[in-house]
C-alpha cells in the first residue's frame, strides 16, 4: 500500500511542490508554526515565527476542465504580527504566529484570524484589479489641483490594472490572555469565536474587540495546587453551543454553553484509564494531549498525545472507539527524548474531507496515515530526495529491535531535529500540506 486516501480505494501519494529555502542553516524567523487550508481548500495559509502569514492559492491550469488539480502559488504575504513587550511584567512577546483559522467567505474578500502568544488580529484579503482614474481635484500621482484652474468637470472611470492583493487588518482583539494563547476556533454561527490559553477558555464577538467573555476558567486560588492546563479547544462544526477542550493530564471536557455563563463543569468527561503495566516516570508527560480536533460530521472527535492518535465517539466517554499508535518504538527512547526536550513536542493531527483518514506527524520528516475503515496505516517521508515531480513516496518502516530488514530504518538512526508538527489537508480533495522545519511540502494523489 503507497498511501491510504479517501474511501476504501487505496491511493498513491505523490510529491507535488515544495515551498521554502532549501538551505542546512535555517533562520528561526523561517520556521513553520502552523498550517490551515481554507475552507474550498483553493487558498493555503501559513504562519512562521517571525509573525509572517504567507498565502498559496491553487491556480487552475485548464479553464475547460476546473477539476484538474494544479499548483499552490505564492498569493499574498503579510507580517501579522511584531514582537512587542510587556512593561508590567517585563516579558518580551514574541511575534510567532500560534494558529490562523479561516472565516467562511461570505462576499469576494477572505477573512482570516491569526494569533500570536497574546493578541488575535483579524485580517481582511481582498483583490483589485481597477483603478480609478479622472479625478477632478487631483493629479494621477495625487498631488492636488488649484480648484480655480478647473474648467470642466469630469466624470471619474474605472480603469484596469495588474491584479493586487491586499492584507489589511480589520479589528485586533487584545489584553484578554494573562497566558499563552495555544488555540482559536471559530463557531459555526459565523459570528463568535474562541480563544484559550493554558488557564482560560474566552469567548469573542467577531465585531467587538474591547470585551470577551471568560467561558472556562481552571485558575486555581492558590497556583500551588496547580496540577493541569489547558492545552486545545474547538467549537463542534455544527451545534454552536458546544465545545471541546483538552487538559495536560490527558483528559477532554465536552462543555454546552447553554447550561452556565461559566462552563467550569463540563457536560461530558473522555478519559482513558491508564494502562498500569505501561506506567513509568513519564506517563504523565505523554499522556498530555497536544491537539483535538472534531470530525466534519460533529459525530467524532480526535486527540493527539505524544505516542498515539485516538478517535472519541461523542457519544461514549469511557475509552476511544480507535487507538492508532503512530510511534510506539519511542517508548524505550522516552529518557533521551526527555532529556533533549523532545518529549514536550506539540504534534497536530487533521481528518482527510470525508472523515475515513486521519494523518499526524512524526520525527525524521515521517507523517503517518491510518485509514479507518481498513484498520491500516502508512508512514511517509517528506524529504528532497522525493521532490520530482509526480514521484510516488514510497512508505518508510522502522526497525525497534531485532535484524534489521533491507527497506528499514533503525529507530536509533532517527533524526530527532527534523520533525512534523504541523499538517492539514484539503477539504474535499487528495492533497495534503505537511510543514517540515522551514519547507511546506503539498503532496497528491497520483492521478494517472
Amino acid at each position: 500500500m503507497a498511501g491510504t486516501g479517501g474511501g476504501s480505494n487505496d491511493v498513491q501519494w505523490c510529491f507535488s511542490q515544495v515551498k521554502g529555502a532549501i538551505d542546512d542553516d535555517v533562520a528561526e524567523a523561517d520556521i513553520i508554526s502552523t498550517v490551515e487550508f481554507n475552507h474550498s481548500g483553493e487558498l493555503l495559509a501559513t504562519g512562521d515565527k517571525g509573525g509572517r502569514v504567507v498565502i498559496f492559492q491553487q491556480e487552475i491550469e485548464n479553464k475547460s476542465q476546473p477539476q484538474c488539480r494544479s499548483e499552490y502559488n505564492v498569493y499574498s504575504t503579510f507580517q501579522s504580527h511584531e514582537p512587542e513587550f510587556d512593561y508590567l511584567k517585563s516579558l518580551e512577546i514574541e511575534e510567532k504566529i500560534n494558529k490562523i483559522r479561516w472565516l467562511p467567505q461570505k462576499n469576494a474578500a477572505q477573512f482570516l484570524l491569526s494569533t500570536n502568544d497574546k493578541t488575535i488580529k483579524l485580517w481582511k484579503i481582498s483583490e483589485r484589479d481597477k483603478r480609478l482614474e479622472g479625478y477632478n481635484l487631483k493629479e494621477e500621482d495625487g498631488r492636488c489641483i488649484d480648484p480655480n484652474t478647473v474648467t470642466a468637470l469630469r466624470v471619474p472611470v474605472f480603469r484596469p490594472m495588474d491584479l493586487m492583493v491586499e492584507a489589511s487588518p480589520r479589528r485586533v482583539f487584545a489584553n484578554a490572555h494573562t497566558y499563552h494563547i495555544n488555540s482559536i476556533s471559530i463557531n459555526s454561527d459565523h459570528e463568535t469565536y474562541l480563544s484559550a490559553d493554558d488557564l482560560r477558555i474566552n469567548l469573542w464577538h467577531q465585531e467587538i474587540t474591547d470585551r470577551s467573555f471568560n467561558i472556562v476558567d481552571i485558575k486555581p486560588v492558590n497556583m500551588e495546587e496547580l496540577t493541569e492546563v489547558i492545552t486545545a479547544a474547538e467549537f463542534h462544526p455544527n451545534q454552536c453551543n458546544t465545545f471541546v477542550y483538552s487538559s495536560s493530564k490527558g483528559s477532554i471536557r465536552l462543555c454546552d454553553m447553554r447550561a452556565s455563563a461559566l462552563c467550569d463543569k463540563h457536560s461530558k468527561l473522555f478519559e482513558e484509564p491508564e494502562d498500569p503495566s505501561n506506567r513509568s516516570f513519564f506517563s504523565e508527560i505523554i499522556s498530555s494531549i497536544s491537539d483535538v480536533k472534531f470530525s466534519h460530521n460533529g459525530r467524532y472527535m480526535m486527540t493527539r498525545d505524544y505516542l498515539s492518535v485516538k478517535i472519541w465517539d461523542l457519544n461514549m466517554e469511557t475509552r476511544p472507539v480507535e487507538t492508532f499508535q503512530v510511534h510506539e518504538y519511542l517508548r524505550s527512547k522516552l529518557c533521551s527524548l526527555y532529556e533533549n526536550d523532545c518529549i514536550f513536542d506539540k504534534f497536530e493531527c487533521c481528518w482527510n474531507g470525508n472523515d475515513s483518514v486521519v494523518m499526524t506527524g512524526s520525527y525524521n520528516n515521517f507523517f503517518r496515515m491510518f485509514d479507518r475503515g481498513q484498520q491500516r496505516d502508512v508512514t511517509l517521508e517528506a524529504s528532497r530526495e522525493s521532490c520530482k515531480p509526480r514521484q510516488v513516496l514510497k512508505p518508510r518502516k522502522v526497525c525497534a529491535g531485532g535484524k534489521r530488514k533491507k527497506d528499514e530504518i533503525s529507530v536509533d538512526s532517527l533524526d530527532f531535529n527534523k520533525k512534523i508538527l504541523h499538517t492539514a489537508w484539503h477539504p474535499q480533495d487528495n492533497i495534503i500540506a505537511v510543514a517540515t522545519t522551514n519547507n511546506l511540502y503539498i503532496f497528491q494523489d497520483k492521478v494517472n
